[in-house]
């Protein structure tokens, strides 16, 4: 056999049984991964959000260890960029098939330690929602767990058949994928998300989000004389026991479920849907930049005047928000929100959020504050 004829050879191999599983196997990884990487990295305070409760959740259930996890958390946003670009990263790596031992074992590093965290989420009920795909897809606990046993699979199949790939020579896409997910995260962090997800996003109708899309249906697991049976109405006999009730379009539930405003004379929920509001957010004092507050101040006392009503949103007690009131004299009415929830609204603390009757009409960085004139462009 000549040299042209085993070179043949060698490419058909290649190309054939279980070389071909293995290249269809490297695609899939590498696509899953960079999707998943680009997702989280463009929002990366989402994730460390979730790096965050899972820390909380394993220094709950792990005593021993409680102050390793505890000393992790002021540190998640590093770990969120690290880990959501590596993601990107590597499977760009396994794309170009650059470097595909180390790249396909540390691969496996990582899709054990997902899988852990997803089988942990599942089998325990603890962080119900792993942000896999961060905000843009939302996958049940073992709904993820599957996807990630799927992937490890598929992984160990790139590792087993490794030899059949040609490995690049060059690293300049990996190289130019670590800078560039590296700088998107950045980005966001300094200013906000450049994709925003969430639901309370520039054009969102928030009280619209509150309601369920259509009626909710439910389905009645229900047990009689020792025979369970599954009922699509609660039936009047007495003699059926109640077991579980399933929701059948589970798409239909509100997006959001948790906004509440209030202040010391009640909820004032429905009366922010009222007109034009501009709303500075101040969550924990722990992070809090105080450097653009001038600016800040000055764009309240701005719009003030032009049916605009500034107020305060926050979830610091009233001696912290009233010192930081005092502080930067700031006049305006205060009212409170859940954390979690000023989390979720914006990426930022402080920040600041638009609303025209219920409509988010603008939300920006504190590192972004617009001028009155910007904010009023807005909403007319």
């Amino acid at each position: 056999m000549n040299t042209s004829t085993a070179g043949e050879t060698r490419i058909r191999a290649r190309a054939s049984g279980p070389g071909l599983i293995a290249q269809i196997a490297r695609i899939i990884v590498g696509v899953i991964f960079i999707f998943s990487g680009l997702i989280k990295i463009n929002d990366p305070v989402g994730t460390q959000i979730k790096l965050t409760e899972y820390f909380e959740v394993f220094a709950l259930d792990l005593p021993s260890m409680a102050g390793f996890f505890h000393g992790l958390i002021p540190y998640t946003l590093i770990l969120s960029v690290f880990f959501c670009a590596a993601e990107v990263v590597l499977g760009v790596a396994l794309l170009v098939s650059y470097r595909l031992k180390q790249t396909s074992w540390i691969l496996l590093g990582l899709i054990l330690f997902f899988t852990f965290l997803t089988f942990y989420s599942a089998y325990f009920n603890k962080v119900t929602d792993c942000g896999c795909f961060g905000d843009a897809i939302k996958l049940k606990p073992w709904t993820s767990f599957s996807k990630d046993v799927v992937l490890l699979v598929l992984i160990l199949v790139i590792l087993w058949k490794r030899n059949a790939f040609r490995n690049a020579r060059t690293s300049f896409w990996v190289g130019l994928s670590a800078v560039l997910s590296i700088g998107i995260g950045v980005y966001a962090i300094r200013h906000l998300p450049p994709l925003d997800l969430l639901p309370y996003a520039v054009g969102k109708s928030i009280p619209t989000q509150m309601q369920p899309s259509e009626p909710l249906r439910y389905s009645y697991i229900m047990e009689k004389g020792g025979v369970t049976q599954e009922l699509d109405k609660y039936p009047t006999d007495t003699a059926y026991h109640f077991k579980e009730m399933i929701l059948l379009n589970e798409s239909a539930k509100p997006k959001i479920t948790d906004y509440r405003i209030w202040n010391d004379e009640g909820d004032f929920t429905q009366e922010s849907f009222k007109g034009n509001k501009l709303m500075l957010i101040v969550r924990e004092v722990d992070d809090l930049s105080f450097g653009d507050m001038p600016s800040i101040r000055k764009l309240l006392k701005g719009v003030e005047k032009q049916n605009v009503i500034p107020l305060i949103l926050t979830s610091l007690s009233d001696d912290e928000i009233n010192r930081f009131r005092h502080e930067y004299q700031l006049a305006v009415p205060v009212y409170k929100a859940d954390a979690t929830v000023l989390k979720t609204i914006v990426r930022s603390n402080p920040g600041l959020w638009l609303i025209s009757d219920g409509v988010v009409k603008g939300k920006w960085h504190h590192n972004d504050t617009p001028d009155p004139e910007d904010v009023l462009q807005r909403i007319n």
